[in-house]
């Protein structure tokens, strides 16, 4: 800019390969805490990572976004899916017209720039190349203060009380053993309630790349159908709330059939954009409050965000997780994060009977056919076409 030339360090490129199919029951947000996780022991600050192998195939645009998007949380400059087939289905389903996908589709075959992933021979030369099996994959989530700091969710009861005994900072709140088991009651609309280390109270779906995932989103209205259809609820004390990135969401959660579902849970749309990640939930029930502050208790935040850094959601939520939007729900219908969903039971239904997560939990199958279904281009037309450029 004022003539003078500038030197730059050309910056290295990781290779992050990925094979394999993921299990039915993993959604792109274990893919991504897993990856995130790993890069960050591999270190790649300053650096560019590009993702390549069989396994991208199996990712939809939306997956891979989600995954990009938590760049900053592994710390690389830029992290890249290289356009291929799915990428222009993407176009084509979100409304763009077949002059401009073909336009597109040519410029990047003659530049060398669109990729089929499964063609070992189209694979660059990296810098480093590091990888991730997809089967190995398990439901996870990440906390309590830091979006790197994973745990599988048949960890999380016993990592949570670890949490509570370690000593204060990013793993511990160097809690007392003798207050461990603390137990607070209190009065909320007339009924008798107790909080405890761990109680749930926030559960948010909130606008970031997941809820601009349909795979996710639909996969939460899903499982919402099924407790429901259980006779299952969530405590009326527990501030939940539904805030997407887009009005696409709300269309395609309406025509789908499960938004009802997901009002009754009390995960109601409250607007759109960031929310409950940047501190915006609004204040807790003065009872909660109290009941926390009393006990000095350890509560928690369970939201798809990936903004869950100590302090940042409510001052009164100690502990705040990152999950993918069907675990926010599946959280809040527990309202307790010291749970091993394996062997115990979610809730109990009015009946007596006992419901694990694996009865209500949708399938990767479930999820796509609901989605091929009802995410379609005159949806995002319809939506985009409201908007007013000033």
């Amino acid at each position: 800019m004022l003539g003078q030339p500038i030197s730059m360090v050309l910056p290295e490129v990781v290779g992050y390969k990925l094979s394999g199919t993921p299990h039915k029951f993993i959604t792109s947000t274990d893919i991504v805490l897993t990856v995130t996780k790993h890069l960050r022991q591999v270190g790649v600050v300053g650096k560019f990572v590009e993702f390549f192998g069989p396994g991208v195939a199996q990712l939809s645009i939306a997956d891979r976004a989600t995954i990009a998007n938590m760049c900053p949380e592994y710390g690389a400059t830029a992290a890249f899916f290289p356009v291929d087939h799915v990428s222009i289905q993407y176009l084509q389903q979100t409304g763009r017209d077949a002059e401009k996908q073909a336009y597109i589709t040519k410029y990047l075959k003659a530049v060398a720039m669109f990729r089929d992933y499964n063609n070992v021979s189209q694979d660059p030369d990296f810098t480093q190349v590091v990888g991730l099996d997809l089967t190995t994959v398990v439901p996870c989530c990440s906390g309590p203060k830091r979006p790197q700091d994973r745990i599988a969710v048949s960890d999380m009861k016993t990592d949570f009380e670890a949490c509570l005994a370690a000593k204060q900072g990013f793993k511990g709140f160097q809690m007392a053993p003798e207050r461990h088991g603390a137990a607070v009651p209190f009065q909320f609309n007339g009924e008798e309630y107790s909080l405890s280390h761990g109680s749930v109270v926030i559960a948010a779906i909130t606008s970031c790349t997941n809820t601009s995932n349909p795979s996710v989103m639909l996969g939460a209205g899903l499982l919402a159908k099924k407790a429901i259809e259980c006779g299952l609820s969530v405590k009326p004390y527990i501030k939940t709330s539904l805030s997407p990135g887009s009005g696409v969401v709300t269309s395609y959660l309406k025509e789908s059939g499960v938004m009802h579902y997901l009002s009754q849970l009390g995960f109601e749309v409250v607007g759109y954009g960031c929310m409950t990640c940047i501190g915006n939930s609004g204040p807790l029930p003065e009872a909660v409050v109290e009941a926390v502050t009393q006990g000095d208790l350890v509560a928690a935040g369970i939201l798809s965000g990936n903004r869950n850094f100590e302090g940042r959601v409510h001052p009164n939520t100690r502990a705040n997780y990152l999950a993918s939007p069907p675990l926010v729900i599946a959280y809040a219908i527990a309202g307790t994060v010291r749970i091993d969903f394996e062997t115990e039971p979610i809730a109990v239904n009015s009946e007596g009977k006992e419901i694990f997560l694996r009865d209500i939990w949708p399938t990767r199958d479930e999820i796509q056919a609901v989605e091929r279904t009802f995410v379609i281009p005159s949806m995002f037309k319809e939506v985009y076409e409201k908007i007013e450029v000033v």
